[in-house]
């Protein structure tokens, strides 16, 4: 079983921009909930949201971390 890279995304105060923060390798989402808690834990987010990189679509850009871990995905 490979681990899934989630980028992690979070916002200090209701009404803030959701920022992404970095990532966590993962098993599955609910590690991945837990590890990005315990990674980032140096603020007290108001919400924090992790998307599995693949999911990302570019709209964009064809390069990128983003983009070629979506054509790896579907390749």
């Amino acid at each position: 079983m490979n681990e899934i890279v989630y980028d992690v995304f979070a916002r200090k105060d209701r009404g803030d921009t959701l920022v992404h923060i970095g990532y966590v390798d993962a098993f599955d989402d609910e590690t991945a909930k837990v590890y990005a808690w315990k990674t980032y834990d140096e603020e007290r987010w108001f919400e924090m949201c992790v998307v599995e990189r693949t999911a990302i679509i570019p709209v964009n850009r064809n390069e990128g971390v983003f983009a070629n871990a979506r054509s790896a995905a579907h390749g």
